[in-house]
């Protein structure tokens, strides 16, 4: 099938093409021809199976016939409203939208927290058709009076399963109060999870359900690793597989803040250029750390689960879990990063005896035992005993607490306003 088939118009067509893209994915094939219809949607798919485009595409063009290249604010009123639960992923859409939209006078600005409002507020008043937006700082939009909803065509709601999990639930709410009930809703989630289904249940009118990729399912062109190691030569052994294989473009998962920060440190002073990105950074910050990794002038990103969903680099070939998540659909999430778009990656996990327990709970997930692999020079001791994995500020060890561990998902800590839900739906809720 071709995107020509899909309906779509001839100026979507030449910017699909001039991106090197020839065959739409499978959320593509379905959904596509579903929004173009004007139906409610509910899209079930990992990242990296083409979802953006799936909803970028047609909304492109369901907006088109009524597109200005005419100056004047007023003849630029919002009509679509993308929300995101993460300001990468909010840049990243907003960069679909503008590749795909190159022929369409279409214009288009993205707002999330953590920068200054302003520049925000001026391009809102100088006339958008298309806002992608983190929930917070959309609400202090509306408060400031810069929005008009009024003649809103189209809502899509990115990742919802994880809007929800940041606490954002109070605020979508607030949000679609501010919309007009006849509008066509698209939501996309990696999971329907029950909560989903009823939040679903209350905005979307009778929507098509699109379903492509297995729930918890890994991607199929990832080869998973587990390469047990002790806790205190994790470090080491890292660097070994990045200096022996060779490995560039490795985005390496930690659980805290402060251990990303200290493993990206010691990897400088390996001679391995790196760099950490989470939510304790500001804005500039993650932008330009962000861009150095894509472009090869970093070799390490070093991340926590703020960047598990979200950050969309092409062709990323290795993905490796330094410390296993708490919760065993963030390690589905982390390493979703890679095999993408039909590219074969890789996963490696550093697994250690505190973590034997996490280890287990994302194999029962996958249905299945990952290989292991002993690297020669750094088969663990088997003395060592298991210690409780500390959430707390720990080094770039693999969790060496006192306590007992926290049964919530750790590494992220709290996101500055307007990244976050000011108002968790329920107890525990966690915030990015």
């Amino acid at each position: 099938m071709s995107f020509e088939s899909l309906g779509l118009m001839p100026e979507l067509l030449r910017a699909v093409r001039e991106q090197g893209y020839e065959t739409p994915t499978p959320i593509q094939i379905q959904a596509i021809p579903l929004v173009l219809e004007g139906r409610d949607l509910m899209g079930r798919a990992q990242t990296g199976t083409g979802k953006t485009a799936g909803f970028t595409l047609p909304m492109l063009q369901l907006l088109a016939p009524h597109a200005s290249s005419s100056a004047s604010p007023a003849r630029h009123p919002i009509r679509a409203l993308i929300l995101t639960p993460t300001r990468e992923l909010a840049m990243q859409v907003e960069e679909s939208v503008r590749t795909y939209g190159k022929y369409i006078p279409l214009r288009t600005t993205t707002i999330f927290g953590g920068v200054n409002i302003n520049p925000q507020t001026k391009a809102l008043r100088a006339g958008v058709e298309i806002v992608v937006a983190t929930p917070g700082r959309l609400l202090d939009h509306q408060g400031q009076g810069n929005l008009n909803f009024s003649q809103l065509e189209i809502l899509v709601l990115d990742e919802a399963d994880r809007m929800l999990d940041m606490g954002f639930i109070r605020d979508i709410q607030k949000i679609l109060a501010l919309l007009p009930a006849k509008r066509q809703t698209l939501l996309f989630s990696a999971t329907f999870t029950d909560e989903i289904k009823q939040l679903a249940s209350k905005f979307l009118k009778t929507p098509a359900t699109v379903q492509i990729t297995p729930q918890n399912t890994a991607a199929e062109l990832v080869r998973q690793v587990v390469h047990p190691v002790d806790r205190e030569r994790k470090r080491a052994l890292l660097s070994h597989l990045i200096t022996s294989r060779k490995l560039q473009q490795v985005l390496v998962f930690t659980r805290t803040k402060h251990g990303a920060n200290r493993l990206s440190e010691q990897l400088d002073k390996d001679g391995i250029s790196s760099m950490a990105i989470h939510g304790n950074k500001s804005q500039p910050q993650r932008i330009k750390a962000l861009e150095d990794f894509k472009k090869g002038a970093v070799r390490v990103l070093v991340a926590t689960d703020i960047a598990a969903r979200g950050l969309d680099i092409d062709m990323l070939p290795h993905v490796v879990n330094y410390e296993l998540p708490h919760v065993a659909e963030d390690y589905i999430h982390r390493i979703g990063r890679t095999g993408r778009a039909g590219t074969e990656g890789e996963a490696l996990s550093l697994v250690c005896v505190d973590e034997q327990s996490l280890l287990r709970d994302i194999e029962k997930l996958l249905r299945k035992d990952l290989p292991k692999d002993v690297i020669t020079g750094y088969a663990p001791d088997p003395s060592i005993p298991a210690e409780p994995i500390s959430t707390g500020r720990q080094g770039g060890g693999a969790g060496r607490g006192r306590g007992p561990a926290r049964p919530a998902r750790a590494g992220s800590g709290a996101a500055p306003r307007g990244e976050r839900g000011r108002h968790p739906s329920r107890p525990g809720a966690r915030g990015k």
